[in-house]
């Protein structure tokens, strides 16, 4: 009961203070007076697990968890400067940028030095789970259908039955969603197919999500047959393989998002995020995000392993499609494939 009074308290301090739109918060109490304030676009549900194994770890500091979408999780730390002391999200670009700028702090353990180079960024910005942006599809609605392998072979089904797919083809809104925008351009980076793919959902009247859980829903209840680039995480924690749809790893590329997190430059308690960061980043969290949260721990023989996964690189090369002018043309020519 006190750990809900003090989450309902934070919740409207923050909502007079900050102008983002925040989705949840919870307060995870510990027994000492230190509290470590986290901004995250994962949600409660799949973090509480690494939460309490941490606190198991350091029982005196008490976590206020927040969560917010990508675009709000950006906002808050670049143009509203909320103090946070780590800031965890999906859209890599967004994380980019804010390090680039200058608005996260150096950070450099035993943990971090032992990630692959390629699942960290000077010191600043710093990968913790690896997962693919899939294809969701309705058993029912492939039935006697061979399942897509392939964007080409998507875009077949599409071409040759329309009607059994108009209206129900969902997939992110890059407009509205930062983590939508980013696997959009990825995709248009790796292949002309993507381009193609657009315009034939765009035909058909598909519908925008500004989540994956809103698409899983949706497949799940019938309203949609297929969803495009749905984060792998979500869709192995809610459907069934065997039931009612199909996940598929594309087989031309799936890109692999790198869920990141970094130590804000304004942060009120930065050890605290430091000690986060390192538990998250540790053998034990590592165990504990794979095995009890459902995100995939950093594996670089897994990608090794199958050619076609595609790891978004942690680079500079993120900020190309976030430059405003680049990031206009880009959803004009988006809005003209799909919003037809």
């Amino acid at each position: 009961m006190r750990g809900a009074l003090c989450s309902i308290a934070i919740t409207l301090i923050a909502s007079t203070t900050l102008a983002f739109d925040i989705e949840q918060q919870q307060l995870f109490q510990g027994q000492g007076d230190e509290t470590l304030s986290i901004l995250s676009t994962t949600d409660i549900g799949i973090f509480r697990p690494v939460i309490a194994a941490f606190q198991e770890v350091r029982p005196d500091i008490s976590v206020d968890y927040v969560v917010a979408s990508t675009q709000e999780v950006y906002r808050a730390i670049y143009e509203e400067g909320a103090q946070f002391d780590l800031a965890v999200s999906s859209a890599m670009d967004l994380q980019m940028k804010l390090a680039n700028d200058g608005l996260a702090q150096g950070h450099s353990s035993a943990q971090t030095d032992a990630l692959p180079d390629w699942a960290r960024w000077q010191d600043q910005l710093f990968a913790f789970a690896q997962e693919p942006v899939v294809t969701v599809v309705s058993q029912a609605a492939f039935e006697g259908r061979q399942t897509p392998a392939t964007r080409s072979d998507l875009i077949r089904h599409l071409r040759d039955d329309p009607e059994t797919f108009r209206g129900r083809i969902g997939t992110y809104d890059p407009r509205k969603s930062g983590a939508g925008y980013l696997f959009a351009t990825q995709d248009a980076r790796q292949s002309d197919t993507y381009w193609r793919l657009s315009e034939v959902m765009g035909g058909l009247e598909p519908k925008l999500y500004e989540a994956s859980s809103a698409m899983l829903n949706a497949v799940e209840s019938g309203e949609l047959a297929i969803a495009y680039n749905v984060l792998g995480s979500y869709a192995l924690a809610r459907l069934d393989q065997k039931g009612a749809a199909t996940i598929i790893e594309l087989e031309d590329f799936t890109n692999i998002l790198l869920r990141t997190a970094l130590i804000p430059a304004n942060a009120e308690n930065p050890s605290g995020g430091a000690a986060f960061l390192d538990f998250l980043l540790s053998a034990t969290g590592q165990r504990v995000l794979e095995e009890n949260s459902g995100l995939p721990r950093i594996n670089a023989g897994a990608l090794a392993a199958q050619s076609y996964l595609r790891p978004i690189r942690l680079d500079t090369g993120l900020l190309v499609f976030v430059d405003p002018l680049k990031k206009q043309q880009f959803l004009r020519e988006w809005s003209a494939a799909v919003v037809q």
